[in-house]
Parts: C-alpha cells; structure tokens; sequence
C-alpha cells in the first residue's frame, strides 16, 4: 500500500462536527495503536503554539470576522504541518489528526466563503491515508452538548447572525455543516460511522480499518 502523501509514515483522520464524539475516539484509537508497537503521534485543531493563543484571544475579543477566521485557522494548521505533522510521517509515526482541513471546507464555506478559495488556501496539505467522519443527527448533538460543556458561540454560528436564539442559532449552523459534511463525504469517500452507536462498537469499527493499514506493512 503507498501513502497518498508520499511520507513514511501513516496520515489518520477523525473528523465530525462539534460534540461527536471525536476527541474520545482519537484517544482511544491512539492507545491501541501505540500497544501494537508504532509510534504514534496526536495533533489536534487549533493547537499552535504560535497561533491557537491569538485565535482565543480574537474570539474572546469578538474580533474576527469571516475572512480573518479562514486565515488564523489556516496559519494554525501550516504551523502544526510544518513543525509537527510532517515531521512525525518523516519519522514513520502514525500521525492522528482531531479534524482536518475539511473542517476548514465546511466552517468556512458556511460562513460564506466560495468552497474554492478555501481548498486552494488548504491546497499544500497532504492527502490523509484514511478519514473517518463520525455523523450525529443535530438534535443528539445539542443535547451532548448542553449536557457537557454548553453551547460555544462560534460552533453556534453566532457570529454570523443566523438567529438571536442561541439554540436556533445552533440548529441551523450545524444543519448547515452536516450538510456540508455529506456533501465532502461523497467527494473524498470518507468513511462514515454513525456517531450515536455506543462508544466501544464505533472504535472497533475505526480499528478494523486502521489494522489493515497496519497490517499492510505501510509504517515500520
């Protein structure tokens, strides 16, 4: 099997919209690849040294509007690309990535941007090796949501002015990512998991997938 990206290592991607439940199988996902023996390596979106500081800050400051919010995102990933990720598929490690660009294809397009600016503003990023999108109906999601860590002004679209209720505001915004999502799904074959199977049952399914890329030999 060749690596799309042409690097040594292996390029993974869990990708969903906010509340889905990526973060806990990203976890998961890392701790049984890492038990069969490869290293492997977590980068998560907005976490920049450089940059992830100076996109809290604007959002707390409520400073950004839509073509500022593409580029800080954008600036964050090229630095996480440059000095983590790429790095780490040098090195041969499997790299996890806690959403990718088509984050960015679907925030950005939702908030107006023509779709395809935004792929060429992303078009150095490697093509990951397997992208598993995990689905969640909104209605599951804003009751996650409510019931962890409540409603986030920007992943309501709030700042976009869809609605001054904040949970309409909420249903209309995420409606519009899912839609996006199926849209992406279809374009680069993602593999899509229904997000309200129970935890266990979802990371096995991730796993399957991962373990024949392992299995393979494509990271040594």
């Amino acid at each position: 099997m060749y690596q799309k990206h042409g690097y040594d290592g292996l390029l993974i991607v869990i990708e969903g919209t906010d509340g889905a439940g990526k973060s806990t199988q990203v976890n998961l996902l890392k701790k049984y690849i890492e038990n069969e023996c490869y290293g492997c390596m977590l980068s998560e979106w907005k976490t920049s040294r450089l940059i992830s500081d100076v996109i809290n800050e604007a959002k707390e400051r409520n400073l950004l509007n839509t073509t500022t919010f593409s580029l800080l995102y954008a600036a964050d990933y090229a630095d996480r690309l440059e000095n983590v990720i790429i790095p780490a598929l040098k090195a041969g490690f499997v790299v996890l990535l806690d959403r990718y660009i088509y984050t960015a294809f679907v925030r950005d397009s939702v908030r107006g941007h023509d779709i395809k600016w935004v792929k060429k503003l992303y078009d150095f990023a490697p093509e990951p090796d397997l992208v598993f999108y995990l689905k969640m109906p909104v209605d599951k999601l804003l009751k996650r949501i409510i019931g962890t860590k409540g409603l986030d002004y920007f992943e309501s679209g709030r700042d976009i002015g869809l609605s001054t209720d904040i949970y309409k505001s909420f249903e209309i915004y995420q409606n519009k990512c899912l839609e996006e999502y199926d849209r992406l799904q279809k374009e680069y074959n993602f593999i899509e998991i229904d997000g309200e199977l129970p935890v266990d049952t979802i990371h096995e399914k991730i796993k399957s997938e991962v373990k024949k890329a392992l299995d393979s030999g494509v990271v040594g």
